[in-house]
């Protein structure tokens, strides 16, 4: 039994979580020739605030670069 996770910023509608689930599973199936029924795909939905690119979280404004300055 196949188990997807996805880690997804926050912010995403109902229907755009199902229609990546629904296309996840099918491409799933086709890859491991498993059935959609056996699929299992669970999405986390992260607030920007606790997720980190390059140590500063989503959610701030990105910091002036001192060579620039």
């Amino acid at each position: 039994m196949p188990l997807i996770q996805i880690s997804l910023r926050a912010g995403r509608s109902a229907e755009q979580l199902q229609d990546l689930a629904v296309g996840v599973t099918q491409a799933a199936g086709k890859a491991l020739a498993a059935p959609a029924s056996s699929i299992r795909v669970l999405i986390t939905q992260v607030p920007p605030s606790h997720w980190f690119v390059g140590g500063e979280p989503l959610d701030t404004p990105p910091r002036a670069d001192p060579a620039e300055a």
